[in-house]
Parts: structure tokens; sequence; C-alpha cells
């Protein structure tokens, strides 16, 4: 069994990397098992940014690691809130504060325009200087609503529609939110290309 270490200390990240990975002959670890600092996030993209955490993780703990970025992206706000999505609102905010103003910012927007979607990039690294690190990308296209909706999920969830399901994130079962979201299908394209190239055993 190969560890990989995914730059997170979030535990539910960590499950739902290994449900997806199963059977894969790997097992994810959060690298706050490992006592990994957090990186600045630096980057102008969601993929410089997956790198970015995935080399400090490597680099500290000298395992393969394993990051995503993400975020949502609106047309109508020339793709903001973007890479700083989870701090639109300012570095303390939370899931509310950014909904306000990220429909504040829309304002009357007409529903046509108010295209957005969800993006997610992974980048696994082999070792702290992989030259060569495998990045899976996704997007999840949908619309903002003028209000938010549903219970569930997090983030942007509530005001995210979803078109094929007449629902927004919020409101998903969340079996279907899995197989449909930006994380859920980069995932996919992970699993399908670790079965093709499997790790390298770790060295004696």
């Amino acid at each position: 069994m190969r560890k990989i270490v995914l730059a997170t200390g979030n535990p539910g990240k960590v499950r739902e990397f290994n449900a997806v990975l199963t059977g894969l002959e790997v097992e994810i670890v959060p690298q706050s098992a490992f006592a990994v600092p957090e990186v600045e996030e630096t980057g102008l993209s969601f993929v410089e940014n997956a790198l970015l955490k995935a080399r400090n993780a490597a680099r500290h703990t000298g395992l393969p690691a394993l990051a995503d970025d993400s975020g949502l992206v609106v047309d109508a706000l020339e793709g903001a809130p973007g890479i700083y999505s989870a701090r639109y609102a300012g570095p303390e905010a939370n899931d509310r504060a950014n909904i306000a103003k990220l429909l504040a910012e829309l304002g009357e927007t007409p529903a046509e325009w108010r295209g957005a979607r969800f993006h997610c990039a992974l980048a696994l690294l082999r070792h702290a200087a992989d030259p060569m690190p495998l990045i899976c990308q996704a997007s999840w296209e949908g619309l903002i609503t003028f209000e938010p909706y549903g219970d569930g999920g997090f983030g942007y969830d509530p005001v995210f529609l979803v078109p094929s399901e007449a629902q927004t994130a919020a409101e998903l079962d969340p079996a279907v939110k899995n197989r449909l979201s930006h994380r859920g299908q980069a995932l996919a394209q992970l699993a399908q290309a670790l079965k093709l190239n499997p790790l390298p055993p770790p060295p004696n």
C-alpha cells in the first residue's frame, strides 16, 4: 500500500479521496498527520496553487503528495471570485459573507448572464522535485441564483444552480453531487490515470 499525503487537514476530504481511489493500492493520509506547515498560496491559477501545496507536502514528508485547488468562476465578474473564492469577502470570511458579496456584485444581472462554473485542479507529485506532475482538471457548469436555496453542501453551493437537475448544489442528494461535481470529475480522472500508471514502489 503506497501512502500519498493529501495537502489538507480536512478529514472529510481525506475520506472522499480514499473512497474514490479504493482498489488502487494507495492510502491517502492528511498532511496534518505529519505536522506539515501550510504554504502561502501565491499562484495566479488553480493549477499553480495545487502544485504549490503538493510540492510543500512532498518536501516536508518525503512521500508522494496530492493537492487540490478549486473555486467558483463567474463570467459576469470576469472570473471572480476564482482562486480567491474561500476569502472573497475577506481573510476571515465565512460562507454566508462570501455569498452575500457575490450576490451584491452581481446585483440585478439577468439570469441568462449569470453563467458560472466550479473548477477543480488536482496535482499529484511523486516526489518534491517531480518534473512531470500528474494534473487533472474538471469544471461543473451552472448559473448563479438570485438568492440561496438548500441547506446541504458548503461554500457557494446554495447559489449554484445545476440546470440539468433544476436544483442548486445545496439541494442535491450528496451522491448525485459527488458524481456531477468538479472535484468528483477530477478525482475520477486521477483514479483512471493511476490505474494506467501506478505509483512506483517506495525506495528501499
